[in-house]
């Protein structure tokens, strides 16, 4: 069982790394990273995944966060994902 885990854990940099293998994912994580899609935009983009208003005001705060931040902290969180 501790073998099992070791090397779980050996090989999951090397899944993150390799991507997602979902281009949906990939694709609303550029969204959120890209300080040029504004709040509605992005709302816009993700609203069959927002069954409620209230969902859909959590995407946009969601989204202001990333907007609030850095261009330089929105690049360290695109190499990070």
């Amino acid at each position: 069982m501790k073998l099992l885990m070791v090397l779980m854990l050996a090989t999951l940099p090397l899944l993150c790394y390799a991507g997602s293998g979902c281009q949906l994912l990939e694709d609303v994580v550029a969204k959120t990273l890209d300080p040029e899609v504004s709040v509605t935009e992005f709302q816009q983009y993700v609203q069959e995944f927002t069954d409620s208003e209230a969902a859909k005001n959590a995407v946009g705060e969601f989204k202001q966060c990333f907007l609030n931040q850095s261009n330089e902290t929105l690049q360290n969180f695109d190499l990070m994902m």
